[in-house]
């Protein structure tokens, strides 16, 4: 379990690193949802998305001689290009096990920061097993996406499992009272299951435009600090996530990936009871190129 305390100690290592990303509002969305919502725009960060965080600070942790080695990960896309920016950063080198199917703007930003990008299948391999592998051979540290402590602190300085994990260790340490709600996409719904069950559930990992939400398993250490702290997750369409899109464009005029639309989704199609409240939302990322932002909105 990461406490607050090192939620604290990671913001100050990211101090002057990661960027202090701005909080939107909406008056027409206060008025549909009957609420006061808050939106922190981590598409502006660096990176695109929350990820560099948690890498960031994960990566700074390192031993001289962890960091002469290098690192690896496995991840989709915004952990990716997180991992590769820090690692630049710190003087030391990336590889990656990225599915093939993943967006290519973000294999090109991977590769673009320097990082070495080697491909496997997300739904015949198992990336666990493809991560331990490949740390073994070449002696590299695994900085996972969000089983991690100093990923989960990391991530917790926001205010997806590092996401929630982090937050939900601010949230609740500062704001007993708040309730906090996790979101996924229906098609990789293994929280959700987790949740109900009180157990950590192993779902399929099913196709869905919220790429960077396609794990199989809680983590197990970000698992702990979802049963304690997390109050519910809720799952969002395919749909319901390019309708959230739609309203960030149109009317905040901000371009959110579909991964990082899923939170501001459960609110619209709700999913999430709020109504006199205030509400704040985490929308996580905007990595998605111009051509598949115009053929989902279109």
């Amino acid at each position: 379990m990461i406490s607050l305390d090192d939620v604290r100690r990671a913001a100050a290592r990211l101090d002057g690193v990661a960027r202090r990303t701005p909080v939107h509002t909406s008056r027409t969305l206060d008025e549909l949802l009957g609420a006061h919502v808050s939106l922190k725009a981590e598409t502006f960060q660096r990176g695109g998305a929350f990820k560099l965080r948690g890498a960031y600070n994960a990566i700074a942790s390192l031993t001289p001689d962890a960091l002469r080695c290098g690192v690896c990960t496995a991840s989709s896309g915004n952990h990716a290009q997180a991992v590769a920016i820090a690692s630049s950063l710190c003087g030391t080198r990336a590889t990656i096990l990225m599915p093939a199917d993943a967006p290519a703007l973000k294999r090109a930003a991977t590769e673009f920061h320097g990082a070495e990008v080697i491909e496997f299948d997300r739904y015949a391999s198992d990336r666990e097993q493809l991560l331990a592998a490949l740390a073994r051979e070449r002696g590299l540290t695994v900085v996972h996406p969000y089983d991690n402590p100093a990923v989960m602190a990391g991530q917790g300085t926001v205010g997806g499992g590092g996401l929630l994990s982090g937050c939900a260790t601010v949230v609740k340490s500062t704001t007993a009272a708040c309730r906090m709600i996790g979101v996924e996409p229906l098609a990789s719904d293994d929280v959700a299951r987790s949740l109900r069950s009180g157990r950590r559930e192993r779902v399929t990992v099913g196709r869905t435009i919220a790429d960077g939400q396609q794990t199989p398993s809680p983590g197990e250490l970000t698992w702990p600090v979802i049963k304690l702290l997390v109050d519910a997750v809720v799952t969002v369409s395919d749909p319901e996530i390019v309708s959230a899109m739609r309203f960030c464009f149109e009317r905040l005029k901000l371009v959110v990936e579909p991964s990082g639309a899923c939170a501001l989704a459960a609110l619209l199609a709700g999913r999430v009871e709020m109504r006199g409240l205030r509400v704040g939302v985490v929308l996580s990322g905007g990595n998605i190129g111009a051509d598949a932002f115009a053929a989902l909105l279109g």
